[in-house]
């Protein structure tokens, strides 16, 4: 490593100022178990006069970029190293075999994103979708800019019209680099493996809500079936877990759809043709005629919600934090969790932002390893998971 890209180095974290596409060749092949990150969207800009096609076929975007900005003017967000196979190439050489990739994108462009981890040599497994309750449209009120540009008759015909529809989820890329052998030759010649079910489970909690703050023994613990209701036991429930799903939830999305599900049984066992009976999917046998799982709340209990606080990205107000695509840390925590080996691995991130991937790697007990070219992301991401990192040396310290 030169000194030009001298990393910082923290207690199970190794943090890297710089440009990624730099620093990713400088690294040892195939160390890292999973790369989680937040990769630029790309979102191409337009001008006020339209959005005029480009014929130049150098140019991927179908249409002009203005400037090298990108998401809310963002300098970041510009460019297209995120639509780059060579990029995803380098990502592809340090992991190892059959480890997996989750990629967030933007609703516009995670295509291009796709199509180019696929193009590296990844294996696309999955597109979780995450979603969230708080997007705010960023729409323009077509009949007011008719009325400035050619008077009220006109504006009156397009009143109610707009250009945006509101936010409300985005795509998370779930790809894999490709097997050595079969998955269970893969896991033991190089300690990774598929996802991790049963640390992904969704746990039951009062009233159906889950309660994100639960440890993970008490989230996780045990074997459920794998169709979307808990196993049934003594007194008509021992909730094991559901089946981790593609979908995830923030809180506000999950109180929305609770709102509309209203409070709901559990649901009996569907119908089989055969015995007449009811079949349990995932156990292999009939139950009785009749049985009803034993939970009870809004249609959000069969799906992961993550629960943001306000103090997360300032970490309790220890450390200013502008970054305007803060993910939540119990999110970031979950996927760290479904895409490491039992007893922990390397994550890395090449797109640091201000450290949510990092802090989800460590509360897991996983050791990270994040780069971000940014300069005041970067001091912010080194302070967040400083702060994490020695409150968890603390905790181990207390109870050794």
């Amino acid at each position: 490593m030169t000194d030009e890209y001298a990393p910082i180095t923290l207690d199970r974290a190794t943090l890297h100022q710089g440009d990624s596409r730099e620093v990713l060749p400088l690294l040892e092949p195939e160390q890292f178990t999973a790369c989680v990150c937040d990769p630029p969207y790309h979102l191409t800009q337009t001008s006020r006069k339209g959005s005029p096609r480009n014929n130049d076929p150098e140019t991927p975007f179908g249409r002009t970029r203005l400037g090298s900005r990108g998401f809310m003017g963002k300098t970041w967000d510009g460019g297209d190293t995120a639509f780059q196979p060579e990029f995803w190439t380098e990502v592809l050489r340090i992991l190892k075999p059959g480890a997996m990739l989750l990629a967030f994108g933007g609703t516009r462009t995670f295509h291009r994103l796709t199509c180019a981890i696929e193009d590296a040599g990844f294996e696309v497994r999955d597109c979780l979708m995450w979603l969230y309750g708080s997007g705010f449209p960023k729409s323009l009120d077509i009949s007011k800019a008719l009325d400035k540009a050619a008077g009220a008759e006109a504006a009156k015909r397009w009143n109610g019209w707009g250009s945006s529809l509101k936010p409300a989820w985005e795509p998370i890329i779930l790809a894999m680099k490709p097997l050595d052998g079969t998955f269970s030759q893969n896991a033991q010649h190089h300690g990774v493996a598929g996802v991790n079910i049963d640390a992904s489970r969704i746990g039951v909690g009062k009233g159906g809500r889950r309660d994100g703050e639960k440890s993970a023994e008490k989230r996780y613990a045990g074997r459920g079936s794998t169709n979307f209701a808990p196993t049934p036991g003594p007194r008509g429930g021992d909730a094991k877990g559901r089946w981790p799903a593609n979908l995830l939830l923030d809180d506000e999305a999950g109180k929305l759809l609770d709102r509309q599900s209203g409070e709901r049984p559990g649901c009996r066992s569907p119908s089989n043709a055969r015995s007449g009976s009811k079949f349990r999917p995932g156990q292999g046998k009939c139950m009785p005629q009749g049985v009803i799982y034993p939970d009870t709340g809004g249609a959000s209990r069969f799906f992961y919600c993550s629960k943001a606080s306000k103090r997360d990205r300032t970490c309790d107000g220890r450390v200013e934090n502008s970054h305007p695509t803060v993910k939540p840390r119990s999110l970031m925590e979950y996927l760290c969790r479904l895409v490491t080996p039992p007893g922990g691995g390397l994550i890395l991130d090449p797109f640091m932002g201000s450290g949510s991937t990092g802090i989800g790697a460590l509360l897991t007990g996983n050791r990270f390893v994040g780069i971000e070219l940014e300069p005041e992301s970067f001091e912010t991401a080194r302070q967040r998971i400083e702060i994490v990192s020695q409150t968890i040396s603390e905790s181990e310290n207390i109870n050794a």
